[in-house]
């Protein structure tokens, strides 16, 4: 079988796209030959901000239903691929839109949420981000991830603190992930995940979606697709091949404000990072593109099955044991 062949043939699952959306992002990933993609719909936002949103996503798929369908279970990827559309399950990047009301998991996640990151990149109401001095779960933080597991919210971990990722890996009866980071071991970042760290979460039964967000990537804005294979295959030989996936991070079609937004506590506060450039990697510089990746896989000498597994088989697997459907 070809790369493109294989391309075709595979369940593509990308856990992380935070794109501009609209119908030329959704185009795009049809190109790209998505079968499902984990996309953000809260980052700073509160509860009404966050219903906000969804409410104008779905209005959006209505209007590309051509394109796109929702997803709810792992049925709904399945049909994706069979109907030639692209499965679009809503995800935050911050728990923040659950405020202080345990209630809300559950609320949100009839509307369609089924990841949630627990916190992005600083303290709220659960625990700590990967920016700032890190206390660890809270109280209120173990019964939100009680209530995650119960009704079938997979929590992410990607721009959480170390020690707070270490106590929800230990507190959830239910695999949880880092769906987009890279290794600190290529690159040391604030963002990137230690040896330990993503050996933790694997003997934990947890996943791992690897990013090619060029600033977290060891060539910055200068990465090819084959540093960002690199990052894939050095955290596999970590995990194994069934605890890792994709989880781009594509950020396409936003400009410098959205980034200005995203790199300040809370949307305005204090800065927390600098990203410098934002250019995806050479070769997969658009959702487009994703074809180039199965075919990279396969030339760095990966197995048929072990790209498959990699392209969406994981991810499909262990979101069937989160959301148990």
């Amino acid at each position: 079988m070809s790369p493109s062949e294989l391309h075709s043939d595979a369940i593509v699952i990308d856990g992380l796209i935070i794109g501009k959306w609209d119908r030329e992002l959704l185009e795009d990933m049809r190109r790209g030959g998505l079968t499902a993609a984990n996309c953000t719909v809260s980052v700073w936002e509160d509860f009404q901000s966050t219903v906000d949103n969804i409410v104008a996503f779905n209005k959006l798929m209505a209007e590309c239903s051509d394109l796109v369908r929702p997803v709810r279970t792992t049925a709904d990827i399945r049909k994706a691929k069979e109907e030639g559309k692209t499965g679009i399950l809503y995800g935050f990047q911050n728990a923040h839109a659950f405020e202080d009301q345990i209630g809300y998991v559950e609320v949100f996640k009839q509307l369609g949420v089924g990841i949630v990151q627990l916190c992005y990149n600083t303290q709220n109401l659960v625990g700590t981000g990967c920016y700032e001095r890190d206390g660890g779960l809270s109280d209120f933080g173990r019964e939100i991830v009680a209530e995650m597991n119960r009704v079938g919210v997979m929590c992410d971990l990607s721009h959480v603190g170390a020690k707070t990722s270490e106590e929800v890996i230990l507190e959830s009866k239910k695999p949880v992930c880092y769906s987009h980071c890279l290794p600190s071991g290529l690159k040391e970042h604030p963002r990137n995940k230690s040896d330990e760290a993503l050996k933790f979460i694997a003997d934990h039964g947890g996943f791992v979606g690897v990013t090619m967000f060029a600033p977290f990537l060891k060539n910055g804005p200068n990465s090819t697709i084959d540093d960002y294979v690199e990052a894939i295959e050095y955290i596999m030989n970590i995990v194994g091949e069934d605890a890792i996936g994709i989880g781009t991070d594509f950020t396409q079609g936003h400009g410098p404000d959205f980034f200005e937004w995203l790199t300040h506590d809370k949307g305005y506060a204090r800065r927390l990072t600098n990203f410098g450039e934002v250019i995806n990697p050479q070769g997969i510089r658009t959702v487009g593109e994703f074809p180039n990746l199965t075919e990279a896989l396969l030339k760095r000498g990966l197995s048929e099955q072990q790209v498959r597994k990699i392209m969406g088989e994981n991810w499909l697997r262990t979101l069937a044991d989160v959301w148990g459907e």
